[in-house]
């Protein structure tokens, strides 16, 4: 039978876990802030912030033994959601930067 997480390891588990989603929603918030407020140091905190992802990641995939399929689809979430704040800044941008929109719609009227 397979033992999911072993005892001695819940804990590293459980703040991996933590930390992945405290780590995942600083990298957002500081990329969309380095968005709007262009600064370097908030975009290296941003980068800081999904080093401190992928290092929770590796350390719960070993801590899990997540192994074969799992760890793959572990390490491609982690690259997805490196690209789904960059993604997601690009989709609002489009749609809230298009002046013949409001104008548009308002003309409809």
């Amino acid at each position: 039978m397979l033992e999911p997480v072993a005892l001695k390891d819940f804990f590293i588990t459980f703040f991996s876990s933590a930390l992945i989603i405290m780590a995942g929603a600083s990298y957002a918030l500081l990329f969309a802030w380095s968005k709007v407020k262009p600064r370097l140091i908030i975009k290296l905190s941003a980068y800081a912030s999904y080093i401190i992802l992928l290092v929770s990641v590796y350390q719960l995939t070993l801590a899990a033994n997540l192994d074969g399929y799992w760890r793959i689809i572990s390490y491609l979430m982690v690259i997805g959601y490196f690209f789904a704040p960059i993604a997601i800044w690009h989709l609002c941008k489009q749609t809230y930067d298009e002046p013949d929109l409001i104008t548009t719609l308002e003309k409809d009227k």
